[in-house]
């Protein structure tokens, strides 16, 4: 089915959020892993997973629109250098993606693509309901019981 060109052009900007997300996901685990942090370890490998997935139904529709997904383009990294700032870079990332996939929805809505606005509403309900919020949590988790009980309750 030969797709929409504003709704491709949208896809395929989520798509290089996509892959930056699970890249930043994926370095910032290994980081954890690497200071002992297994909790956070766990969970932002996890998260590094579900970008992954996002990414493959994104190349999925892109390819059932008879589109060539580029995967040769990502959105840059902000690459945290202590919990707290992997932390508030990861959020903040959520936020972009919470941002575009909204607009896109839109332009799907406009251009009368309800499967692709379906297949980004599950999207965006995974990274507002459980990616960003979780994200938060752990923010306000290190303002309330402080960066060492934190850090000690992730070992």
């Amino acid at each position: 089915m030969k797709g929409n060109s504003k709704v491709i052009a949208q896809l395929q900007k989520l798509l290089r959020g996509e892959l930056a997300s699970r890249d930043q996901y994926f370095i910032h685990a290994a980081m954890c892993h690497d200071w002992g942090f297994e909790k956070l370890y766990e969970h932002i490998h996890h998260e590094m997973e579900e970008e992954t997935q996002h990414a493959d139904a994104l190349i999925r529709r892109l390819l059932f629109l008879e589109t060539v997904p580029d995967m040769s383009k990502q959105d840059s990294l902000n690459v945290g250098h202590d919990v707290p700032q992997i932390l508030k870079n990861d959020l903040q990332l959520e936020y972009d993606v919470i941002k575009a996939l909204r607009k896109a929805m839109s332009i799907c809505e406009a251009e009368q693509d309800y499967q692709t606005r379906d297949i980004l509403k599950g999207m965006l309900a995974d990274t507002e309901e459980d990616h960003a919020y979780w994200l938060e949590r752990q923010l306000g988790l290190i303002e309330k019981i402080g960066l060492e009980n934190y850090l000690q309750s992730q070992l």
